[in-house]
């Protein structure tokens, strides 16, 4: 499954989590939150591309929380086989 995430569109933390948890198919107990997410990142079993869009335009929109979010998924990849990620500015 390859999932874009376009980030100059993301307005808020809550869209964000929204956005993914509906993208991703993430569980009904899907937190909202950037440990519920490593946790759901890395419990997949089926190959999972995450492309992120334009990153710097979704830390203009939501600030710090963004290097927070990139190291998680950053870390999630290293720990999971199935979950890959992909950052793009174009």
């Amino acid at each position: 499954m390859t999932v874009l995430l376009e980030g100059a569109v993301l307005k808020s933390k809550e869209a964000l989590h929204e956005t993914l948890a509906c993208a991703l198919h993430l569980p009904p107990w899907y937190g909202g939150n950037l440990d519920a997410l490593f946790d759901c990142l890395t419990d997949l079993s089926q190959e999972t591309t995450l492309h992120l869009r334009h990153p710097e335009v979704l830390e203009q929109n939501l600030g710090p929380y963004v290097q927070r979010l990139i190291q998680m998924l950053q870390q999630a990849q290293r720990e999971s086989k199935y979950f890959q990620l992909v950052l793009s500015s174009n």
